[in-house]
């Protein structure tokens, strides 16, 4: 799945880095950039938009009275550098309110909010041994028995698979761990979750994959690992 989207800023190198951080978002596809309220406007009326990204303070027309005018189905979250802005920006359901300077970590924050109200994350059914992620524009199906381990990535996750392969996703690990069927994957570390199935070799609280990658076992999650280690000794 792909949003597109446009950037709404009066402000010449706001405007450049909302650019600069929707091109650098594979989830994400630019429209088009307006320089003003009255110009996205007229682009949304020729074009299909997802999600805006939106000053609020700007001259003849306003984020939030364009914001005010859309369909339901248009996503829209508020950049600005005024913070008694925030409690209006509810009104008009918005996905998120981001106040300038803009940090790359909470404009990712925001565009995973967005991706969830389009497309939220459903769960692996207990039935299946597969599932479908988003990765690079496309989807793809992933059987769970080829996953060796998921690594965390800021908002993204990186899916590990046997010979070195892997892919990059949107989601987070909370979702996801709660997704995956517990008697098959666990948690082991903040930023990692393990195939339990292809777990061979544990050294020094590490879980040994392919003799060249060492997943750490954190205080954490050690009770747990251990007891699932404990009950497959002879």
């Amino acid at each position: 799945m792909i949003l597109r989207c446009i950037a709404v800023d009066d402000e010449p190198f706001a405007l450049k880095q909302m650019v600069s951080y929707i091109e650098q978002t594979p989830v994400l596809e630019l429209v088009e950039s307006c320089e003003s309220a009255i110009e996205a406007l007229e682009v949304i009326k020729k074009e299909s938009v997802d999600l805006l990204f939106l000053d609020i303070n700007m001259p003849e027309m306003s984020g939030m009275e364009l914001a005010q005018s859309l369909d339901a189905q248009t996503m829209v979250v508020f950049t600005t550098a005024y913070e008694e802005f925030a409690v209006d920006s509810y009104k008009v359901e918005a996905i998120d309110y981001l106040l300038k300077p803009i940090s790359r970590e909470d404009f990712m924050r925001a565009v995973k909010k967005a991706v969830d109200r389009k497309n939220p994350v459903s769960s692996v059914d207990e039935k299946s041994d597969e599932f479908f992620v988003k990765s690079d524009g496309k989807i793809i199906r992933i059987s769970l028995d080829e996953i060796t381990y998921i690594e965390s990535m800021s908002e993204y996750v990186r899916i590990h698979f046997d010979e070195g392969k892997s892919i990059m996703t949107l989601m987070s690990m909370k979702n996801l761990e709660t997704s995956l069927p517990s008697e098959d994957f666990m948690r082991v570390h903040r930023s990692y979750i393990v195939n339990l199935n292809k777990v061979q070799t544990i050294e020094r609280n590490r879980i040994v994959f392919n003799k060249e990658t060492y997943i750490p076992v954190s205080d954490q999650y050690k009770d747990a690992f251990k007891e699932f280690v404990e009950k497959r000794f002879l």
